[in-house]
């Protein structure tokens, strides 16, 4: 039986904690950053805990995470 393939746009994205959680970078700190606020955009730096939805998901397509 062949080996199963890591999803590798996921594994750049997501890592895993000391805990087992699934660790992710939060959206919209790319670009338009003149109108959001300095404290909106110091929250925007931390890691965030993904989701318990769609914890099941990214363990199937990162099976060796």
């Amino acid at each position: 039986m062949p080996s199963m393939k890591t999803n590798r746009s996921a594994a750049k994205r997501f890592k895993l904690s000391g805990n087992g959680k699934l660790i992710r970078n939060k959206a919209n700190k790319s670009h338009i950053l003149t109108k959001k606020t300095t404290k909106r955009k110091r929250n925007l730096r931390k890691p965030a805990v993904t989701d318990a939805t769609n914890v099941k998901t990214m363990k199937k397509i990162m099976p060796y995470l």
